[in-house]
C-alpha cells in the first residue's frame, strides 16, 4: 500500500536523521537555547554592561571656565567622575577612548548668566561608546538641574514663584494590556526568529536525503527498491517536516518560556519601572499558539523547496551552495516585517514569507484580523502545494537524480 511504502521510507530516513548530529543540533538544539539567550542572556548582559559604565570612573575634561567658578564647582562636586587636564589634542582623547566627556564652557559664561544673557555649554561625546554615552547624558542631567536652580534663584530675587514655571504638569499612562505592549515591541523579532529557524530546522535534513544520498552512492540502492518514486520523495518530504515543525514548535514553545522566565528574572526592575524592557516582554499562550499554526504551511513550502533545490546538488557541500541563497530570500522579508511603517494589507498578505512574518507581528499583538489570516493560509498553502509538486517532478527526472 502506498502510506505502508510511505511509512517504510519515513522510519529509514527518521533512523537516519536521529543519528545525524548536524540535524539534532539544528533540529533540536539551536532553537531551545537561541531564545533563552537572546530574552534572558542579551538583555541581561546589556543592562549589565550599562551598569558597569555607571559605575566606572568616567575621565572629563574641561575647556575654558575659569571665569565661571560655579558651574566648575557644581561639576568638580559630581560623584565617580575624574577631571583630568585639559590638553589641544581633546578630540583625538575622546576618539581614542582615554577620556569620555569634554565640557566646553564658553569665556565670561558667569558674566553671562549674571546678566540674564543665553550662553551654551557643548557636551561632547563618542557617540555609540557606552561609557562616554551614559556619562554625557548624566552631565547634561546634571548641568540642566544647575539650568533649573538658576532659573529659581531669578525668580525668587524677583518675588515670584517658581511655580510659575510649571503652570500644569503632563503624565503618560499606558493603556494597552501587557500582552500587546509586548507584542508591539518583540512581535517582528519572533516572528523573524520562528522563520528562520523553520528554515534552519529543515536545511541540514533536506541536504542530506538528497543531496547526502548521492555523496555516499545510496540514491541508486533506494531507487532500485521496489517502492515507487512518489512513495520515496513523500517519506523523505515528511521526514523534512516532520524536523521542520519539530523547530517551530520547540521555537515557540522556548520562545513562551523564555518570555516568562525574563520577567520573573526582571521582577523586581518591573516593580520599579512598569516601562522596563522585561516588562514588555510579555506573550500569552494564544498567541504562541497562533503562530505556530500559522508556520505549518510556511513548514511545507520551506520543505518542499529544500528538497527540490538539493535534489540538483551532486554533494553535500554543493547543496550548501546552492540553499544559501535561498537563506537570503527568506531572511530579507521577514527582516523587512520589522522595519517601521511596514504594515499588513491585501497586496501583502500574497506574497510569501513577508505574509507570514507580517501577520504573526499582528498574531503576537493579540490582533486577529480574520480576512488577512484566511488569504495568508489558501496562499500559503498553494504556494506549498507548487513546491511539493515541483519537488515531485524533480524526483521523477534521471537527469537531475543522476547528475554527472
Amino acid at each position: 500500500m502506498p502510506l505502508q511504502n510511505i511509512g517504510i521510507v519515513y522510519r529509514k530516513e527518521l533512523t537516519e536523521a536521529l543519528r545525524d548530529r548536524r540535524t539534532l543540533i539544528s533540529t533540536l538544539l539551536v532553537p531551545l537555547l537561541l531564545f533563552p539567550l537572546m530574552s534572558v542572556g542579551f538583555i541581561g548582559l546589556a543592562q549589565s554592561l550599562e551598569k558597569k559604565a555607571e559605575q566606572k570612573t568616567p575621565k572629563v575634561m574641561l575647556l575654558g571656565g575659569a571665569d565661571s567658578p560655579q558651574v566648575l564647582e557644581m561639576l568638580r562636586k559630581m560623584e565617580k567622575i575624574e577631571i583630568v587636564p585639559t590638553t589641544p589634542e581633546w578630540k583625538n582623547e575622546i576618539i581614542e577612548k582615554r577620556v569620555q566627556v569634554v565640557i566646553a564652557i564658553p569665556d565670561g559664561f558667569q558674566s553671562s548668566l549674571e546678566q540674564q544673557k543665553s550662553e551654551t555649554i557643548e557636551i561632547y561625546k563618542y557617540r555609540g561608546e557606552l561609557k562616554s554615552s551614559t556619562w554625557a547624558d548624566n552631565i547634561e542631567i546634571e548641568l540642566k538641574e544647575f539650568s533649573k536652580k538658576v532659573v529659581e534663584s531669578r525668580l525668587e530675587a524677583s518675588h515670584v514663584p517658581a511655580s510659575v514655571l510649571t503652570p500644569f504638569k503632563i503624565e503618560q499612562e499606558n493603556v494597552a494590556p501587557p500582552e500587546k505592549v509586548g507584542g508591539e515591541t518583540f512581535g517582528g523579532l519572533i516572528a523573524y526568529m520562528v522563520i528562520l529557524l523553520c528554515m534552519i530546522g529543515g536545511m541540514y535534513p533536506a541536504m542530506d536525503l538528497t543531496a547526502g544520498e548521492k555523496e555516499r552512492g545510496t540514491m541508486e540502492t533506494i531507487l532500485s527498491s521496489p517502492i515507487s518514486r512518489l512513495d520515496l520523495v513523500l517519506g523523505k518530504f515528511f521526514l523534512v517536516l516532520t524536523a521542520t515543525l519539530v523547530t517551530a514548535a520547540l521555537s515557540v514553545t522556548s520562545m513562551g518560556v523564555s518570555f516568562w522566565g525574563a520577567r520573573q528574572f526582571g521582577s523586581q526592575e518591573i516593580s520599579k519601572n512598569p516601562d522596563a524592557m522585561f516588562a514588555q516582554m510579555n506573550i500569552g499562550l494564544p498567541a504562541v499558539l497562533s503562530v505556530f499554526l500559522m508556520a505549518l504551511p510556511l513548514a511545507v513550502l520551506f520543505s518542499a523547496g529544500l528538497i527540490t533545490i538539493s535534489l540538483f546538488a551532486k554533494s553535500y557541500k554543493e547543496a550548501q551552495s546552492y540553499v544559501s541563497p535561498l537563506m537570503i530570500l527568506v531572511i530579507v522579508p521577514a527582516v523587512a516585517a520589522m522595519l517601521p511603517g511596514v504594515e499588513l494589507t491585501s497586496k501583502l498578505a500574497l506574497i510569501p514569507i513577508l505574509n507570514v512574518s507580517l501577520l504573526c507581528k499582528e498574531l503576537v499583538t493579540g490582533t486577529y484580523h480574520w480576512n488577512f489570516i484566511a488569504l495568508i493560509f489558501l496562499s500559503t498553502c498553494v504556494y506549498a502545494a507548487a513546491a511539493l509538486f515541483l519537488a515531485v517532478k524533480m524526483f521523477q527526472r534521471e537527469d537531475v537524480l543522476f547528475r554527472s
